[in-house]
């Protein structure tokens, strides 16, 4: 009894280790009595006992390897240190094991030997502005190397580039009097904007008089204009009323019957006129006897009137 006991434990515990889940993202090859059998996905599984085990458990998740930098000699004969990380992903579990014995080692020597000949037909100052060439060149090939070993490489990138001291002294010279020479330059760009500003504002400063004074004189010629003209409409309004006055006092003299009178009347006037003035000859009328006696005449009946 004890015996029969014994026996169905260890059934038990053999069928309990044939069960066999596999987790997601990966995958298991599966060998029978030391030849590839299958592959196991994600789920449930149940092996063989004592035929069948688990040669290789193998994980599908995208992975990144950083190998140490590497040496290498530009084709204008320059060594310089260059570290790669590598992002690769297995795509056949088989293939990935039995492929090739140590598939990390494979792709660091094979990143090496790749990145030599790729940098070896480049000079330095390419090699330092081409890294995205550098990239997709190494990608490129090692994927194509890679795919019999069921691996894919996704992508390739260049950490860094480490050139010798003495070119990288150079180098930072080189930098230091670039900056100067923008600083310089735009040093000098700058005070020529600002002299080009200080002399655009002069001139329109110069504009802005001128034009002032254009204006001022063209007003000061308006208002003497203005003032001539207002001027000589006074006089004309002034010799309008004068002779408007002379116009009525003739009329009202010739309604009362004194035509003859009125003439000799104001000859007498321009008479006493012309000899008010600063003349120091006076011309005196023909008939100046007569205009005194129609004065006179005019004087009594004034008076008579009176």
């Amino acid at each position: 009894m004890p015996v029969v006991i014994a026996l169905l434990v260890i059934i038990i515990v053999v069928l309990v280790t044939c069960i066999k889940v596999v987790p997601q993202a990966n995958a298991f090859v599966i060998e029978r009595l030391g030849a590839y059998q299958q592959t196991w996905s994600v789920g449930l599984h149940i092996k063989m006992p004592i035929f069948d085990r688990v040669a290789k458990r193998v994980t599908l998740k995208e992975q990144v390897v950083d190998f140490a930098p590497q040496p290498v000699i530009t084709k204008d004969n320059v060594t310089m240190r260059i570290d790669t990380v590598v992002f690769y992903q297995i795509t056949d579990p088989k293939l990935f094991t039995y492929g090739v014995e140590n598939p990390i080692m494979a792709i660091e020597n094979l990143t090496a030997t790749t990145l030599r000949n790729i940098i070896g037909e480049m000079e330095l100052d390419q090699t330092l502005t081409s890294r995205e060439v550098i990239n997709t060149k190494m990608r490129a090939s090692l994927d194509e190397a890679t795919d019999p070993w069921g691996i894919k490489v996704n992508r390739v990138e260049l950490k860094n580039i480490i050139p010798p001291a003495e070119i990288q002294n150079a180098m930072e010279k080189q930098m230091k009097a670039e900056r100067e020479r923008r600083e310089a330059v735009t040093r000098a760009e700058g005070e020529k904007k600002a002299a080009i500003l200080e002399a655009e504002g002069m001139k329109e400063s110069a504009i802005l008089k001128a034009e002032a004074e254009k204006q001022a004189t063209v007003l000061h010629a308006e208002a003497q204009k203005e003032k001539k003209i207002r001027e000589a409409e006074g006089e004309a309004q002034a010799i309008l009323s004068i002779q408007q006055a002379k116009a009525d006092g003739i009329r009202v003299l010739r309604e009362a019957g004194a035509d003859e009178a009125v003439l000799k009347l104001k000859s007498l006037e321009a008479f006493e006129k012309v000899a008010d003035g600063q003349a120091t000859t006076i011309l005196m009328p023909a008939d100046l006897q007569g205009i005194a006696s129609v004065g006179t005449v005019l004087a009594e009946g004034m008076k008579s009137v009176k």
